[in-house]
């Protein structure tokens, strides 16, 4: 199979998103570190700015092709490897998939995000954890209506791979998850599957000791 070459963050959700996708289609892949806050960030360096001009991670190399935004990455992987799928082949629950995926993509993340909070300064946990709640939400809503075992039905989809670091990062900016039992019932059952264990950021090799499981 292809090589190919991740540039990642153990702590970024987007690049947890691409790992899991990596690692459920059991796609080999070496890793390049970009350590987002060492040195002032090393995703701004010029070389990392050739490889993604955008200057976030991720970056996947991967059949000749560099590509950034973690969604589109993944539509990649589903397009060139569709097997085992993270798209349902019913069209409406595709749609309720890239649904979801965009909410949480689009519609939570970005809002604490590391050069958001940078900007924002004191006030930041505030603020992410306002934008995290007010996402989850909509999203508890929204997934009463689509989860069976997963975000949508039984299988596990596109959707699944946002939800479970976008979790993470609300326990990580202490957002109440007792409102969201739809969320926090998903989430167990995704980090019970192999593909989200080993991609988990605990484990990757840029995580630091003390937060090593």
């Amino acid at each position: 199979d292809a090589w190919a070459l991740l540039y990642g963050y153990f702590r970024s959700s987007c690049s947890w998103r691409v790992r899991i996708a990596l690692a459920f289609k059991g796609i080999e892949y070496d890793q390049q570190v970009i350590n987002l806050v060492k040195d002032g960030g090393m995703q701004l360096s010029n070389e990392y700015k050739q490889v993604n001009p955008m200057q976030q991670v991720p970056a996947l190399c991967i059949d000749g092709v560099t590509l950034s935004q973690s969604l589109a990455i993944i539509e990649y992987l589903e397009e060139t490897r569709p097997n085992p799928p993270l798209l349902p082949c019913d069209p409406k629950k595709r749609a309720q998939v890239r649904m979801i995926s965009d909410q949480i993509a689009s519609g939570i993340q970005p809002l604490q995000n590391l050069c958001v909070l940078q900007k924002i300064g004191e006030t930041k946990l505030e603020w992410a954890k306002h934008f995290i709640t007010r996402g989850f939400q909509a999203l508890e809503k929204l997934l009463q209506t689509t989860a069976g075992r997963y975000c949508v039905g039984d299988e596990v989809t596109i959707a699944d791979l946002c939800l479970v670091p976008q979790v993470a990062n609300a326990v990580r900016f202490k957002v109440d998850l007792a409102p969201y039992p739809t969320i926090v019932g998903i989430n167990e059952s995704l980090l019970q599957l192999e593909a989200f264990q080993v991609s988990h950021p605990s484990c990757q090799p840029d995580t630091p000791e003390e937060l090593r499981a």
